[in-house]
């Protein structure tokens, strides 16, 4: 049988040693502040990305990475005897997916590949990632992998609050949060990810009152295999919610991680969510 090894994007979010200990090959998305270039993690790490916000007259863009940085990581593992599976950003938000089908199609005689959509971004697709690592490092075959990936993909929530619609309106990712825009005067909008996209919750005035939502929504869960939570640089408020969801979870089991420039320049400085994987049931 041959191993399994799992390809994902820089969107997953997740740190650098989990990805390392879980032979996880992550390929960049870019970054671009005016005409200069950035990829995702490799030239530029989420606390540069934000300095780089806060200081730049333009706003940042984004986009997929081109299908040769996928033939080259398939080509690569497929040297080593892998098979592959391929585990990306939601269509719906990027063309990561396709370009990673393009490099899948034109490898077809020589690799091994199965791309799948998460539905998902930043630490859902991470945890939906880290689990399809997980079954890999075990002995999973790769038509067992996805199986279980498709499977755990709808029930991993992603559930935040931004400071402000203007980066998802600006980057073009604002989906069904539209129904927001006009009555955002000191108003948290409070988002999920929902079928792939961004979809509206509610509006709350405070900040408080945001974190409050992200509180309830945990709550609502029996039954909860991974708990994260994401933020810029609030790390007061993740404080603070990690006491509170201590009696959901146990608090060191809690994955703290920063969403990174990609993530970042859709969602903008100061946001913060909470990521649940209920696994799969059997």
């Amino acid at each position: 049988m041959r191993p399994v090894r799992i390809v994902t994007d820089s969107t997953c979010d997740l740190p650098r040693a989990v990805c390392e200990e879980l032979h996880i090959v992550v390929v960049p998305l870019n970054v671009y502040f005016g005409k200069r270039v950035y990829r995702d993690g490799v030239d530029l790490s989420a606390e540069q990305f934000f300095q780089l916000l806060a200081q730049s007259p333009e706003v940042p863009k984004t986009s997929q990475p081109a299908s040769g940085l996928f033939e080259d990581a398939y080509s690569q593992l497929a040297s080593e005897g892998s098979a592959i599976v391929s585990i990306h950003l939601s269509a719906k938000l990027s063309g990561t997916v396709r370009s990673a089908s393009v490099a899948r199609d034109a490898l077809r005689s020589r690799c091994s590949v199965e791309v799948i959509d998460s539905g998902s971004a930043s630490l859902g697709l991470g945890f939906i990632v880290m689990a399809a690592a997980e079954l890999a490092r075990d002995g999973a075959n790769q038509w067992e992998i996805a199986s279980h990936v498709r499977r755990l993909s709808p029930n991993v929530h992603v559930y935040c609050f931004v400071d402000t619609l203007e980066y998802l309106q600006r980057g073009g990712r604002i989906g069904r949060a539209s129904a927001f825009l006009g009555t955002l005067l000191n108003i948290r909008p409070v988002l999920k990810l929902e079928d792939g996209e961004v979809q509206p919750v509610e509006k709350v005035r405070t900040r408080s009152k945001a974190l409050d939502s992200l509180m309830e929504f945990v709550e609502l869960f029996p039954r909860i295999e991974r708990l994260g939570l994401l933020h810029s640089d609030s790390l007061a408020d993740v404080e603070m919610l990690l006491r509170r969801l201590e009696p959901l979870y146990p608090r060191e089991q809690i994955m703290v991680a920063h969403y990174g420039p990609t993530i970042g320049a859709h969602a903008g400085p100061g946001g913060i969510g909470v990521v649940v994987s209920e696994g799969v049931t059997v």
